[in-house]
């Protein structure tokens, strides 16, 4: 399933609003279902470009083969988002 940039800006927006990234993740997750929305220690983000800034908060697009998750630039590749916080 394709993440569409509609989807992406809003995911930013809920980001940048939600009180935790974590209340953000499950506000993703239940708006956005079935994609996926996880919460990662932005240490392990580090050498990765988010697709979103928002203040310290960052959001990543991953897209997965089936088997391995990598991170992506295309929406259109992209089935679940990255959240982490500086």
């Amino acid at each position: 399933m394709a993440i569409t940039l509609d989807q992406l800006t809003e995911a930013g927006q809920i980001l940048g609003s939600s009180s935790t990234v974590r209340a953000a993740a499950a506000v993703i997750r239940e708006r956005f279902a079935p994609l996926h929305a996880l919460v990662l220690d932005a240490f392990d983000m580090r050498s990765e470009s988010p697709a979103l800034q928002v203040q310290n908060r960052a959001l990543y697009l991953m897209a997965t083969d089936g088997h391995c998750w990598s991170v992506t630039a295309q929406p259109e590749r992209a089935s679940a988002f990255v959240l982490t916080q500086d």
